[in-house]
């Protein structure tokens, strides 16, 4: 019971980290408005972390792979932290369970990607119904128009139809192939364990 509820603890709060880093990145890659108190609490409560390692990790093409590196980081550490609860810790000396734990965390980030787009989407399309001026809509435009540009024609009787495309794809990626390599993951590591 204790185990269970600690890694759950460790799961939310790296995860809540890692998913602040995502969006920091991509609120750049967007070129989302940074004068907004969002974009500014995101950027304030990574900085102590980013600004550091952007002396060590160059950029690629403007991308700020420093700050996408971190949110891997993050995954992983936390993934080390749930083989230390319930696996033994000779797993470390495999070389094996070092790539499943490399490979699980990049599959994290892109899970908390999706995630993020996905919320993205349904806040933007309850707002645009409630309150389609709310401060939040020019960020929330930002991250979600290049993944809604494909879908803009499905409008049926006025009513944009895009949003929920989206969301049933994502929702079934999330489903389907994320959750089986994740199940793929933790069924080599108990192999190794």
């Amino acid at each position: 019971m204790f185990v269970s509820t600690l890694q759950s603890l460790i799961q939310v709060l790296t995860d809540l980290f890692a998913l602040v880093l995502v969006l920091r990145f991509y609120l750049q890659v967007a070129h989302a408005p940074f004068k907004h108190p969002l974009c500014q609490f995101v950027v304030a409560a990574t900085n102590f972390l980013v600004l550091p390692t952007r002396k060590l990790v160059p950029s690629v093409r403007s991308y700020d792979t420093a700050t996408l590196l971190l949110a891997w980081l993050v995954c992983l550490l936390a993934r080390v932290l749930m083989v230390l609860l319930w696996w033994r810790p000779e797993i470390f000396a495999l070389p094996q369970a070092w790539m499943v734990l490399s490979l699980w965390s990049v599959l994290a980030v892109f899970q908390l990607s999706l995630k993020l787009l996905l919320g993205a989407v349904i806040v933007q399309a309850v707002l645009s119904w409630v309150n389609p001026y709310n401060p939040l809509a020019p960020v929330l435009d930002s991250l979600t128009r290049p993944f809604l540009r494909p879908f803009r024609r499905a409008v049926v009787g006025g009513v944009d139809l895009a949003p929920m495309a989206l969301t049933i794809i994502l929702w079934v990626i999330l489903a389907a192939p994320v959750n089986w390599l994740e199940a793929v993951f933790l069924t080599q590591l108990n192999v190794m364990g």
